[in-house]
């Protein structure tokens, strides 16, 4: 859903039409999207990325050359051919269109510096020890490296040994030739949140390696625990690897990459995300792996294979998934995909096959409407095509992260749950908090960003030309109505201003997310993505040019002790509090205005609501003072 650009569409006029529970974003993309042929420099081809539909169409694996033990001997380039979409294809919430990948795979790995040295002190340790031991370097850095791709995460799979006894020992050898370890640690094994081999860890010219025996799983008949042999084979630690891609080894002691599965490089190189073994089987034993074949198959673009999704979607699996592994794994696994290169794509995926809800779950008291979690994808789409074309320079990368979190989450923003006090809390903050086990922050400030983002809405319009604004609408309390405002910029630079001291510097985020919000008024049946990107930049400009850019790191004029001595109180209290609040939008509204300046027109609004207090209380009358009741019986 959203903005889908390919060369084949660009020929095409397309009509893409969004169903949201948000009315405003309902009435304005039921018009958004109404577009014709483009210049092809202007077109952004894409992953399949497709609401309720089909995940798209396979093509025909390239062969390759397996040498003795599957190990790759020139292996030649290939990729794929250009995917089509089928006459017969109907979507019920979107046109997809498919565009398969052309991956290029190198035929040899190409070691730097830093990895040369690594592996010659590893082999170094074999040879002082006497070890008879091979060392295969396993999964993504293998992958990476034969996709030209750097990669400093190196796991080492030993053959004949436990890592922490050859941690030791690489230790005591580094020491013997006059080099230091920087750090060592053993990450026990966990079978009940399916980490089911002991890991250990150490820092070698300032890189972290792991080191894990090969590993070697066997179930009993009414258990998916599997009872791990001490050592595996190469083989049988390949067979048992998440998917083919990273089933791959680069084998230290040969110099040689190592596919074991016969079926690694080939995946690779047609763009298939595949399990060694039957999906299911692979999936019950580690259910993360589900999250783990969507991220790579967004990450890299890559098909999912078809009984892959079937195993992923089956309803076993889900229960797996959600009862059997660590809000915490979970959430990490989320939070990599939200952060990478491809997040409409991966959360595309979660949603086809029907896991949404297993991943963001929500307090027992909310029950989401149907088609909510398509929803949440279309919002997250439109903000990703929008930053796309506002240029992704503008926001950094946490403000980026939290802003596909804020647009995902945008048909949640108003759903509340009661928590142990009666309070309402956000459905957002439990996601958070407790499907996702992600910090406190990050639930709080994309609630901050909801929040201004609807306060956003009702100045959009006075951002525009001839625009104009009903200000009053706006909540920011009844400080200042007190405050002498001559003119509208200066209403709108107080309302404004608020505004920003509340989000700081997730404003422009927040205003992001009120373009997505935006009244149908504000587009017309003519619609393109670039009036979106338009509507942004305009309001952040009208904010710029008022000059309320870091508002937030604005100096009072008064502080606290100043207003204390100037008003003559007693101490300070919530009467010190509202006469900040007062102040601040007394500067906000005279921006070239002085301290002394402001002194003053604070003693005099004192001095004028003290005596109106008291021609209240003399109009009162003693007579109409509340006595005390007495009981006469």
């Amino acid at each position: 859903m959203g903005f889908f650009f390919s060369q084949r569409a660009l020929q095409l006029e397309k009509v893409l039409l969004l169903r949201t529970i948000d009315h405003a974003f309902h009435q304005v993309c039921r018009n958004r999207i109404a577009w014709k042929s483009r210049n092809t420099q202007q077109a952004r081809l894409r992953a399949p990325v497709s609401i309720g539909s089909p995940f798209g169409l396979g093509n025909s694996p390239k062969s390759y050359t397996k040498g003795h033990k599957g190990t790759l001997q020139g292996t030649q380039l290939s990729g794929s051919e250009e995917a089509t979409v089928p006459a017969n294809f109907h979507s019920p919430g979107a046109i997809m269109v498919m565009a398969t990948p052309t991956v290029q795979v190198r035929d040899t790995i190409e070691l730097d510096e830093t990895e040369e040295k690594i592996f010659k002190r590893l082999l170094g340790t074999l040879d002082h020890f006497g070890l008879e031991t091979e060392l295969r370097v396993a999964g993504g850095w293998v992958r990476d490296k034969l996709l030209g791709r750097e990669c400093k995460d190196i796991d080492i799979a030993l053959e004949n040994m436990m890592g922490s006894e050859f941690v030791e020992k690489v230790r005591d050898y580094l020491l013997s030739v006059g080099e230091e370890a920087q750090g060592i640690a053993i990450i026990p094994s966990n079978p009940d949140q399916s980490k089911h081999l002991e890991t250990a860890r150490m820092r070698i010219f300032d890189i972290w390696v792991d080191f894990v025996n090969l590993r070697c799983e066997e179930y009993s008949d009414n258990s998916r625990i599997p009872t791990v042999q001490k050592y595996g084979t190469p083989e049988q630690d390949a067979m048992r690897r998440d998917l083919t891609i990273n089933s791959l080894f680069y084998n230290i002691n040969t110099k040689s990459v190592e596919d074991w599965t016969n079926r690694g490089i080939e995946d690779l190189k047609s763009g298939k995300i595949v399990t060694p073994l039957p999906p299911k089987d692979t999936f019950m034993e580690d259910p993360l792996r589900v999250l783990r074949a969507i991220r790579f198959g967004a990450r890299f673009r890559f098909i999912l294979d078809e009984q892959l999704k079937q195993a992923a979607a089956s309803d076993e699996v889900k229960a797996a998934l959600s009862a059997k592994i660590s809000k915490e794994r979970i959430g990490a696994e989320i939070d990599l995909m939200i952060s990478g290169n491809e997040p409409v794509q991966a959360m595309t995926y979660i949603c086809n096959l029907k896991l949404f809800w297993v991943v963001f779950s929500l307090h027992q008291q909310c029950e989401p409407s149907e088609g909510c979690d398509s929803d949440c994808v279309a919002y997250l789409d439109c903000a990703w095509n929008l930053i796309q074309l506002i240029g992704r320079s503008t926001f950094n990368d946490e403000q980026r992260r939290l802003s596909f979190y804020a647009a995902m989450f945008l048909p949640l923003r108003k759903i509340m749950y009661k928590d142990r006090k009666a309070k309402d809390v956000p459905v957002v903050n439990y996601i958070f908090r407790d499907s996702l086990k992600q910090r406190v922050s990050d639930a709080e400030t994309v609630i901050n960003i909801h929040n201004a983002s609807e306060k956003f809405l009702s100045l959009l319009p006075h951002f525009v030309p001839n625009g104009d604004v009903k200000l009053a609408e706006v909540d920011l309390g009844r400080e200042y109505v007190d405050v002498p405002i001559t003119s509208k910029e200066s209403k709108l630079r107080v309302f404004t201003g608020f505004v920003l001291r509340e989000i700081k510097d997730f404003w422009r985020v927040a205003l992001l997310m009120s373009t997505l919000l935006s009244p149908t008024d504000t587009i017309n049946k003519n619609f393109r993505p670039e009036d979106l990107k338009a509507l942004f930049i305009e309001a952040e400009n009208a904010i710029i040019n008022l000059g309320l850019d870091k508002v937030w790191d604005v100096k009072p004029l008064l502080n606290g002790k100043e207003i204390i001595n100037a008003l003559q109180l007693k101490s300070g209290g919530p009467v010190v509090s509202k006469w900040q609040r007062k102040l601040l939008a007394w500067h906000l509204a005279h921006p070239s205005g002085t301290a002394e300046e402001c002194l003053k027109w604070m003693k005099e609004t004192h001095s004028s609501s003290t005596r109106s207090a008291g021609d209240v209380d003399e109009l009162s009358g003693p007579n109409n003072k509340k006595s005390k009741t007495v009981d006469c019986n």
